[in-house]
């Protein structure tokens, strides 16, 4: 490597890692107990040795002409313990235990003006990228495969895609929850170019994308963070992590959110994404581990530096990007995640909705259905409003580590049964319809039934085997958004549970924003294995009232619909506190949308 020049001072330049400038890289690392540090530049770490000067608070710097970007590095840190480490802010590595590579921020973004949807438009579909679209035996997939069924995507209607983390981790296979260096996208999916194409592509259709970010722990493996500059207490992990009890959760070591340097280091990963990659949202992995020491609700075991992260991130972000989304996966149902003056989360993943849900859907017997407990999922809520919970079926959680995924646990070694097809949609139309920002998991509109490892792709034949039940969650994410402007209910805050049969097993509940015709919305579900000629349920008006979706009509499946269900016209008979009421014929395991047009 020839042409290196090397400024004998510290930089002036700002920026943490390498920042490229014309002409040269600034190369700037924090390492407060180093007592010299240099960057080895080159492939084999043997070409080029250059000295940074020292800063104050413990930072070391150097303007070095002649680097430009691809150039690999790794810095050298002199003390008790010498050794090279990898830049805490590569933003890319040639793998996780290689070395650094410098990186241009630069990108051709096109002239497409797109903006995130509004929250009450959000239907996020989560993907693991080495899965999503992958060869049976062979590496796994990348942005490229991803963005190869983005049609798809756009084809189902939903509004975001969700992808589980992508930061460097070790290895090729992994869920992406070990991240080693959240700064560098991991080489494997393709990189930060790839994973920046892939963005734009996705918002030229009009998709956004959230991703995954780890702040509750790092590593534990290729963490080369881990004791960065030689300094540690105890068997604690150094300058970026508590050394004291507050170190350990069941993943690995929290960093310390006390420090300023690590708040700081994690703010510039989130900012990173949501600026530099334009990322719509963030879903930051088990906060409860951030705010408490055991991830629970118990205050002996907060963690009030974690919150004061979580509100530093999300106020300075916010402040920046107000249409942007924080979620939590948080599961503890803890109102101050996302309540004004708690964490600061615009919306978590909702425990009380996945969890009863799930037990009604796959009880054997339908007298072990709770109606009661569905009716407590569809109406619970944070303060706040609607929008503050993500409500879902399926997950990476629920169908990972052997865990089956809802058509497999339904119906055992038959995920293809006429009960699994019809209970399973049946909940997606629980999702669709309650209020909160609905999510599936990869393959829900598939009907998947394999769980979810990092080494087995998913089955794209079932989208021909199903593709009824494709063409169903199609159905119901146009409802859920409106396209068709007359379900605008479904896009409004309000929901009323007015009719819980807990021995009939049948729900019924009126959603709306405004009120009105092509606003109110009414959805029956039937949890039982029963059908009923005449049910007559409570609407807000008189008039005709028409069907919207019927989960049980036969387009849907050849063995649906043996039971022929229509309109209804509503009388002003009261019922279930309703000033009408109508009949309607109700099929097993179905759920029945109506609106008005007028």
């Amino acid at each position: 490597m020839s042409g290196i020049r090397v400024s004998l001072a510290p930089s002036f330049r700002a920026g943490m890692g390498a920042t490229v400038y014309d002409g040269g890289v600034t190369f700037r690392v924090w390492a407060p107990h180093a007592t010299d540090v240099s960057v080895v530049l080159g492939p084999d770490g043997a070409d080029v040795t250059v000295t940074l000067a020292a800063e104050s608070a413990g930072l070391w710097s150097a303007d070095v002409d002649g680097v430009v970007a691809g150039a690999h590095y790794k810095f050298q840190l002199g003390g008790a313990d010498p050794q090279q480490r990898n830049d805490p802010y590569a933003r890319e590595l040639t793998n996780s235990a290689g070395r650094s590579i410098v990186s241009t921020i630069d990108f051709d973004w096109g002239q497409h003006d797109y903006r995130t949807p509004s929250w009450d438009d959000l239907v996020i579909y989560e993907l693991h990228v080495g899965t999503y679209n992958d060869t049976v035996g062979g590496p796994p997939g990348s942005f490229d495969s991803v963005e190869a069924r983005l049609d798809h995507l756009s084809g189902l209607g939903v509004s975001a895609i969700e992808l589980m983390p992508a930061s460097e981790f070790m290895g090729d296979f992994s869920w992406g929850y070990n991240p080693a260096h959240i700064f560098a996208v991991e080489q494997i999916y393709g990189g930060p170019h790839r994973l920046k194409q892939l963005i734009r592509a996705a918002h030229d259709r009009d998709i956004a994308v959230f991703i995954d970010v780890v702040y509750n722990h790092l590593g534990p493996q290729d963490l080369d963070i881990w004791r960065f500059d030689g300094w540690h207490e105890g068997d604690g992990g150094g300058i970026y992590f508590y050394n004291d009890d507050r170190r350990k959760t069941p993943f690995g070591d929290r960093p310390d959110y006390g420090r300023p340097e690590v708040t700081q280091y994690l703010a510039d990963n989130a900012r990173m994404w949501l600026e530099e990659f334009r990322i719509d949202g963030l879903r930051w992995d088990a906060t409860a581990l951030i705010r408490n020491r055991w991830g629970g609700n118990d205050s002996s075991g907060d963690i009030p530096d974690g919150w004061r992260l979580m509100q530093r991130v999300t106020s300075e972000t916010s402040a920046r990007q107000p249409w942007k989304l924080h979620i939590a996966e948080d599961l503890q149902t803890n109102d101050w995640v996302t309540r004004d003056g708690g964490a600061g989360f615009g919306s978590q993943w909702d425990a009380a909705f996945v969890h009863p849900v799930r037990r009604a859907l796959t009880a054997i017997d339908d007298a072990d259905r709770s109606t009661q407990a569905v009716c407590d999922a569809v109406s619970h809520a944070y303060t706040g409003g609607w929008l503050r919970r993500v409500i879902y079926t399926e997950s990476h959680d629920e169908v990972a580590n052997g865990r089956a995924r809802l058509p497999q646990e339904i119906t055992p070694g038959d995920p293809g049964s006429w009960y699994a097809r019809k209970r399973s949609t049946l909940g997606a139309a629980l999702v669709f319809t309650s209020p909160g920002i609905p999510m599936i998991f990869q393959g829900q509109e598939l009907l998947e039934d394999e769980w979810f490892r990092d080494t087995d792709p998913m089955d794209w034949t079932k989208a021909d085997t199903y593709a009824g039940i494709l063409s169903l969650y199609g159905d119901l994410i146009a409802l859920r958004r409106d396209r068709q402007q007359t379900t605008r209910g479904l896009r409004g805050p309000f929901v009323n549970v007015h009719h819980v049969n807990e021995s009939g097993k049948v729900l019924a509940f009126h959603r709306w924003n405004a009120g009105g015709p092509r606003d109110d919305v009414i959805v029956i579900a039937n949890l039982a294995n029963r059908a009923y000629e005449d049910y007559r349920i409570g609407l807000p008006r008189a008039g005709t009232w028409h069907l919207r979706c019927n989960t049980d009509w036969k387009g849907y499946s050849p063995d649906f619909g043996a039971q022929d269900t229509f309109d209804t016209v509503a009388s002003d008979i009261p019922r279930d506190g309703m000033p009408c009421s109508a009949g309607v014929a109700l099929p097993p395991y179905t759920a029945l949308i109506y609106s008005q047009d007028s």
